[in-house]
């Protein structure tokens, strides 16, 4: 698979902007249709995202000949399964399916080419956050390092809509805490922003403390105390400012995270996908010029 000339960036699609009903297969020449240069997967809490980590040697054949056809990879995993079974959970049977499961996304991305999983920012979601919880986060984030360090992957921090992490700042907190090279952060913009917001402070300083850490970087978009399922140009976020910053970190692989609306049919989502497209390429390209 030959890298595309041209821009010093790569643009990737998160794979729930389109209907789940499509296969991976089909999403990624949606992807590619659309002028995306690589699909995010989905390993989220669902049972049938779950079973992705249980895809037999000739799915993963067929994916990466499809990969290899259409010139679009899968190049990052987000793995949010752990909202369900979160690495803090106090309960031992909950930490030892988590760890399953990230042992299962490692080995996945190992098969795909994948080389960033974005993990979930916090020790656990459903329940009360305490320092029982975030003990357990500590040991077991340990653990997952370990596998990563093996497997040559990085895991890199979504800043999330949580008080646990919803900064840069507190992702670079763990960061130092484990002084892993397979330890980073990779922001979501529209969370980032809302935090901002709600701390007083600035999204550029708290990206800008992320320096040499920022794998990659989330364009999505948010209003204030709204975090997901707004369309680009009409939510708070700086794309311009989020860009250059990210852009002088040294981050050049950027995903445009939003999600299928099934209003206005088939030709409706297609188009946002074009129109989300040239509208963050927008910024990059000004960013690399």
């Amino acid at each position: 698979m030959t890298e595309k000339p041209g821009r010093l960036y790569r643009l990737g699609l998160y794979e729930k902007s389109m209907p789940h009903t499509l296969s991976v297969e089909d999403k990624l020449r949606e992807a590619k249709d659309s002028g995306f240069d690589y699909l995010e997967l989905s390993i989220d809490e669902s049972d049938e995202k779950l079973t992705r980590l249980e895809w037999k040697r000739e799915v993963i054949d067929h994916l990466n000949d499809v990969m290899e056809e259409t010139g679009v990879p899968v190049k990052s995993i987000c793995l949010s399964a752990h909202r369900r079974f979160p690495l803090g959970d106090p309960e031992p049977e909950i930490q030892e399916k988590s760890l399953a499961i990230m042992e299962g996304a490692l080995s996945l991305a190992a098969r795909l080419g994948v080389r960033i999983i974005q993990i979930a920012g916090y020790d656990v979601y459903y329940k009360g956050s305490s320092e029982i919880t975030r003990d357990f986060f500590a040991r077991n984030l340990e653990k997952s390092l370990r596998m990563a360090a093996r497997e040559g992957i990085i895991l890199a921090f979504e800043t999330m809509e949580t008080p646990f992490m919803d900064t840069v700042e507190k992702a670079v907190f763990w960061v130092n805490r484990f002084a892993s090279p397979y330890l980073q952060i990779y922001p979501d913009t529209g969370n980032i922003t809302n935090a901002a917001l709600n701390y007083r402070s600035s999204v550029r300083e708290d990206l800008e403390k992320g320096g040499g850490h920022v794998a990659a970087l989330h364009l999505k978009e948010s209003k204030p105390g709204i975090y997901r399922e707004v369309p680009y140009g009409q939510g708070h976020v700086s794309f311009a400012e989020v860009v250059k910053t990210a852009w002088r970190l040294g981050v050049r692989l950027y995903v445009a995270e939003f999600w299928y609306s099934p209003a206005g049919g088939t030709e409706r989502w297609r188009a946002a996908l074009r129109e989300a497209n040239h509208f963050l390429r927008n910024f990059l390209d000004r960013a690399g010029a």
